[in-house]
């Protein structure tokens, strides 16, 4: 397996493998290149089409932005974030249609071993230094409302309908049509109709 096939699959790899480092570094420019921008400049469109290019229509990204790909990361209909908006999409990031940011809000996905002996960066055999990490994936179905401050750890699955409070950490599923807030996240209420 590809570094990015064993990242993709959860599986401990090296974040320093060429081709991820070239992802990485591509995500970084045209994040940077967005932010640069103003909003209503129509070269926006096209960085957001090379940046996230796996979208729905009306995807609205107010800026400043942060991917670490953007090419694992999937929006449905009608998404809009606020600013400041980070998503370390190392595994895949699929959000459901309807859904809206805060300002600040990130997306974490990476998840770095527990043991310092395996945590800790090391030189590899040609001179680079480097670490070992892997990632979980993050999905956040639709019509979910993630307030301001809320950061969104790897390996959870917000379920449909959700309002998530501000300055949540959000460590473990979310079932559908709950509020939820905390450090941890937990639910609150039910959201009745």
């Amino acid at each position: 397996m590809t570094e990015k096939e064993k990242m993709l699959a959860g599986l401990l790899y090296d974040p320093n493998d060429a081709e991820l480092v070239l992802l990485r570094r591509k995500a970084h420019k045209n994040s940077r290149l967005y932010n640069n921008l103003d909003e209503t400049d129509e070269a926006r469109v096209s960085l957001l089409e090379e940046l996230v290019p796996n979208h729905g229509n009306n995807l609205t990204l107010q800026g400043p932005v942060q991917f670490d790909y953007g090419i694992f990361t999937t929006f449905g209909e009608n998404c809009y974030a606020n600013f400041n908006f980070t998503c370390i999409d190392c595994a895949t990031v699929t959000i459901g249609s309807n859904v809206f940011f805060g300002p600040n809000v990130s997306i974490l996905t990476p998840v770095h071993p527990m043991k310092w002996q395996e945590r800790n960066q090391y030189t590899r055999g040609d001179g680079v230094l480097t670490d070992k990490e892997f990632a979980r994936p993050v999905t956040i179905k639709d019509n979910c409302w993630i307030a301001g401050d809320v950061t969104i750890c790897g390996g959870v699955t917000i379920g449909e309908g959700c309002v998530i409070g501000a300055g949540s950490v959000v460590t473990r599923d979310i079932p559908a049509n709950v509020f939820a807030a905390g450090n941890p996240c937990r639910v609150i209420k039910q959201i009745e109709e």
